[in-house]
This record gives structure tokens, C-alpha cells and sequence, in this order.
């Protein structure tokens, strides 16, 4: 199977130039009429948390809107909730998110407090933070700490990769890769984990994802001498910074559309949401990520939000799920979520 096969053609409109800060369109107003089936929690299993919106990157498909401006950062106050939550909800997992969650004062300490209690460590990398100013040991401590690294790659190609995430990202992003595979990180008979992430270009369904991972697995140990574990193939959500952009181009009804057309009744059993809470900078409470771009709280009888301090973790089992038409993005084709496709 030929690489060619699986690359994705840049949207000419989606300029990596264009300023995101400009024009902000709200998305909720747009997706919180909807008919996406009823779902409710299973047991909590993780523990994802926003550390903070600020990037060293303007990503357009970006759903955070994250950026080099953005100042929104955890405090140690609610990093220490969060280790406490840790502890007393039996949490197996702890998924670092942002921005870019290493830009938080406070990322090591919580990592090493979180690998001390034995809890698996998800750090979701750009890659390029680890080239950053001051973060030059910053791959050597993931690596001491176990910490599984799922970085973001939305293609193996330069042009396509800085089209998408701005001039020169896709040479310092190989840069990286090959520190983390001098640490030891994605060699399959290896401990420490590294997964790639791919986002589509435009408003389309990603490809199969285990073709493309073939796809990317030649590509990169061919050309670079790469090694990595998985890809996971996400949909693009229609909110933030690529809903913004949708809206502008006057794209953003098909794409919802599209999404819809595609919904699978069986991912339903495997969104991510069933059994992972998010919490974002503040230690507000959501059902996911995704929702906690749009404000949508975690439902918990009849307070409007949750902080993390003053939920029960024994008692998430059975609530409710928040839903809206974003929640298609979860579900059309061959799904989609944190961890990749829900189906292969």
C-alpha cells in the first residue's frame, strides 16, 4: 500500500496565517438543539486534566483555542485537589492535557506525586514544547517518570504538517522524536509508550486508522529512523478555533451534517466520556474535554457546576451524560476519541 494513498489535502482557505484571535464565533448556539442519544457514566476510570490553555503553538484545528497568549494556568492549589482526588477515587489513569500541559509550573510535581501512588500518566505533547527554551531535560524526566507520551503529528509530510501547525513544526517535531527514541520511547518491546496523534486537515472524516498508521510506521523509520507504538486517528470537533473557522467559511452546517450522516449507534459503547471525567484549569468538573470548551458542567443533581473538591467519585456511576451535536464527532464512522478510532 502506497504512502501516497493516505495523504490529506490541505484546505486552502484554513491559512496557518490567518489570525484565530480575530473573529471568534461561538458554537454552542449552533450544536446545543440536538437529537444525539441519551448516554450515562460507567465506573470512573480517569482523570483528565486541562492544566492550562497556554501553547507554544496557534494550531487551527486547535478545539482549546490555545495559544502563546493565552495565561490561563492550574494553580498548585488545585493541583493538590487534584492529587487528593487521585487518591481517594482509586483513579488508573491521569491524562495531561492543555495547551501545552509541560508549560504549567506545576506539570513535574504532579507527575511525580501521581507515578508515585503507581497511577499511569498520560502526557498529550506537541512535540515542540520539548525543544522549547528552559525544557532541554524535559523528555529525560517523562522517560525516568514512565510517562506515556501521546504527541501530536497530523501527517509525516513537512508541507502538510506546516500547513497545518505553522513554518518549521515539522522539523523541530522530528527533532523530538528522535530524543524520545534515543530514551527508549515507542519500541514495541519497550516500556516507555509513545502514540501519534493524526487530525484531519479540514472538515472530513479521518481515514482508517490502521491503514494510515502503516502508512506513517514506513514513512517515519524510512526517512528519520523513527519508531513509535500506535496512531490514533481523531475527528476534528466543530468547536473553538475550527468551529470558529467553519463558521467563517461558511462550511460549518455540512461538516455537522456530514458527522451526523456518518453516526454509529455501536461507538456508543466505547466514547470516552463513559468512563473519564475532565477538569479543566480551575478544577471545574465535565463529562469531557470537548464540553468543557463549551461550558457544558457535569451534571450533579441540582448544582449548575461541580468543582473537583466536592465530587464523589463513588457517586458518578449512572448520571447523566451532557450531550450536544459536537458528541456526533465521537461517534460517525469509525469513532473517534482520545485514544483513537473506537472501532478498527
Amino acid at each position: 500500500m502506497t504512502r501516497e494513498r493516505h495523504h490529506v489535502s490541505c484546505l486552502s482557505t484554513l491559512s496557518i496565517t490567518q489570525d484565530p484571535a480575530l473573529i471568534m464565533h461561538p458554537t454552542l448556539p449552533r450544536l446545543s438543539n440536538s437529537d444525539f442519544p441519551a448516554i450515562r457514566r460507567g465506573r470512573l476510570k480517569s482523570l483528565q486534566v486541562n492544566l492550562g490553555y497556554r501553547c507554544n503553538l496557534s494550531c487551527l484545528h486547535c478545539h482549546v483555542g490555545a495559544g502563546p497568549n493565552r495565561r490561563e494556568n492550574m494553580d498548585r492549589a488545585t493541583i493538590e485537589t487534584v492529587i487528593d482526588f487521585l487518591k481517594r477515587g482509586g483513579i488508573e489513569t491521569l491524562d495531561l492535557t492543555g495547551g501545552a500541559p509541560e508549560l504549567n509550573p506545576h506539570f513535574r510535581y504532579l507527575v511525580g506525586q501521581a507515578r508515585a501512588m503507581g497511577v499511569r500518566v498520560i502526557d498529550r505533547c506537541n512535540l515542540t514544547v520539548l525543544e522549547e527554551p528552559g525544557e532541554e531535560d524535559l523528555a529525560s524526566f517523562l522517560a525516568a517518570q514512565g510517562v506515556e507520551i501521546i504527541a501530536s503529528l497530523p501527517c509525516y509530510t513537512q508541507t502538510q504538517v506546516d500547513a497545518q501547525r505553522g513554518k518549521g513544526v515539522f522539523e523541530t517535531s522530528i527533532s523530538a522524536l528522535k530524543t524520545l527514541t534515543a530514551l527508549g520511547y515507542g519500541h514495541h518491546d519497550g516500556a516507555l509508550v509513545l502514540n501519534l496523534i493524526y487530525n484531519p486537515q479540514g472538515p472530513e472524516l479521518p481515514p482508517e486508522q490502521i491503514a494510515l498508521e502503516r502508512a506513517y510506521k514506513t514513512a517515519l523509520a524510512q526517512d528519520f529512523g523513527l519508531v513509535f507504538n500506535r496512531l490514533y486517528t481523531l475527528t476534528n470537533m466543530p468547536i473553538q478555533r475550527f468551529g470558529s473557522t467553519l463558521i467563517s467559511q461558511g462550511r460549518f452546517d455540512a461538516y455537522l451534517a456530514l458527522l451526523k450522516s456518518a453516526h454509529c449507534d455501536h461507538n456508543l459503547q466505547s466514547v470516552m466520556c463513559l468512563d473519564l471525567i475532565s477538569v479543566d484549569w480551575q478544577g471545574q468538573v465535565y463529562d469531557c474535554d470537548f464540553n468543557q470548551m463549551l461550558g457544558l458542567h457535569l451534571k450533579n443533581g441540582n448544582e449548575p457546576r461541580t468543582h473537583l473538591c466536592e465530587l464523589d467519585p463513588e457517586r458518578l456511576e449512572g448520571l447523566s451524560i451532557q450531550v450536544a451535536d459536537h458528541c456526533y464527532g465521537c461517534t460517525a464512522g469509525q469513532g473517534s476519541s482520545c485514544s483513537g478510532a473506537l472501532v478498527e
